[in-house]
């Protein structure tokens, strides 16, 4: 069996995403550190700010789906890992010269979000391009170990570098790593086949990008139940953190160490992640770590203040980074597996703006529920919703998700191709 070190360009399109990585660690606390102090904003300033960064998810992510599909997606990432380091480079130099303001960070914000979202978009749907279909889930995972280092050490990367060159200064850092990422990804020489240019109306490639998720036969169940776990998810990681400082009392350092073993969680989960497929296949893995991920959180409801207040969170953090760095590239790589080339671009944005909206929703829910009625009330709620939405896993089709299902036929391609049309367009 060949390893992903074999496969030619994925080294390089792993550095460049190692880089850009670590670089969106920087520029995350050095825009809210650089609205705070350098603009004076206030706090609903700088979570308007952190806001516009997200909005084009829900705005446009449907329609970055159908752009993404009309496109060579190596071109796109090129291009928008490009204009990204133009963008930020922007920031520091129109800080230096006095001209720039909240609106206008938040202009550049918001085009930022849009830029990433196309480039998320055509990067998920590149990977099984760049890797045969056996290792897969091994190259998302790998992906994915990167990001969650970046996620436990970049914060700390950070705050040194804002220290040492203050936060303009490091969001320009930032703008090189993107720039280093989009020499790294023209460098590829991968097969990048070009659509099929036959085009339709943005209204029906919408509708059939929505209709292939939410009416197959086992992505229906695995999207909408992983809309939900993001949902009452952010509750409980929205609630922890003023529930840690002000009930806990484990202070900043124990929010390091938390998020910490929170990295470490899932870069361990990534490293077991297709061993534990390669033994239960596909729809048990999901279930099983769902159902992991969910009850995980249970060490960090039931933490009281006192010394082994920190032991708690940090189990719980760690228990659900591992189990999510599982499942998740398992669950990554069925998707694309099963979806045909012409629509992974729609496919991948359709989950990927729905799981981020549901971020955006359940938030501020869970700040709503723990200022209203008490912090650990909220927790319970996201525990518990979580557990639901594991469960309602368990009983839906996904759970006879197997790693042979190429491109299952969905009810919405089979009305609109016929049953030999589908079976016959092969990995696209």
């Amino acid at each position: 069996m060949p390893r992903l070190v074999d496969v030619p360009g994925y080294v390089r399109f792993w550095t460049a995403s190692a880089v850009s990585a670590f670089g969106s660690q920087v520029t995350g606390l050095a825009l809210q550190i650089l609205a705070a102090v350098a603009l004076s904003a206030s706090a609903t300033e700088v979570g308007i700010v952190n806001a516009a960064r997200w909005v084009p998810y829900l705005l446009f992510g449907l329609m970055a789906g159908v752009v993404v599909d009309r496109c060579r997606r190596k071109p796109m990432m090129v291009v928008t890992d490009l204009a990204r380091a133009v963008l930020l480079g922007a920031i520091p130099v129109l800080c230096a010269l006095g001209r720039l303001s909240i609106p206008a960070l938040c202009m550049f914000v918001f085009a930022f979000g849009v830029l990433s979202l196309l480039f998320e978009a055509a990067n998920q749907s590149y990977v099984p391009q760049l890797v045969p279909k056996e290792l897969l889930n091994a190259g998302y995972a790998r992906v994915e170990q990167a990001g969650a280092v970046a996620g436990s050490t970049g914060p700390l990367i950070a705050g040194v570098l804002i220290k040492i060159v203050g936060a303009p200064l490091a969001v320009l850092v930032d703008a090189f790593t993107y720039l280093m990422s989009g020499l790294l990804l023209s460098s590829l020489k991968a097969p990048d086949p070009v659509p099929d240019r036959a085009r339709r109306s943005l209204g029906s490639e919408l509708r059939e990008g929505v209709a292939w998720v939410y009416r197959h036969r086992t992505l229906a169940s695995m999207a909408l139940t992983s809309h939900a776990m993001l949902l009452f998810n952010s509750m409980v990681s929205t609630v922890f953190l003023v529930f840690a400082l002000h009930d806990l009392k484990i202070g900043e350092f124990g929010l390091g160490v938390t998020y910490a073993c929170a990295g470490v969680g899932a870069v361990l989960g990534g490293a077991l992640s297709g061993r534990v497929a390669g033994r239960l296949d596909v729809g048990a893995t999901l279930i099983a770590f769902r159902l992991v991920a969910a009850f995980g959180w249970l060490p960090l409801v039931l933490a009281e203040r006192g010394p082994w207040a920190l032991v708690s969170v940090s189990l719980g953090f760690f228990i659900v980074s591992l189990a999510i760095g599982i499942e998740s590239p398992v669950e990554m790589s069925y998707r694309q597996a099963v979806t045909p080339d012409r629509l992974r671009g729609r496919m991948n944005a359709t989950i990927r703006s729905m799981n981020w909206g549901m971020v955006a929703v359940g938030a501020p829910l869970g700040g709503v529920l723990a200022d209203q009625v008490g912090y650990r009330f909220a927790l319970w709620i996201g525990l518990s919703g979580a557990v639901v939405q594991a469960l309602a896993l368990a009983v839906s089709p996904t759970r006879r998700a197997r790693t042979d299902d190429e491109l299952v036929p969905s009810t919405a391609d089979l009305t609109r191709h016929g049953a030999e049309a589908t079976a016959g367009e092969g990995k696209g």
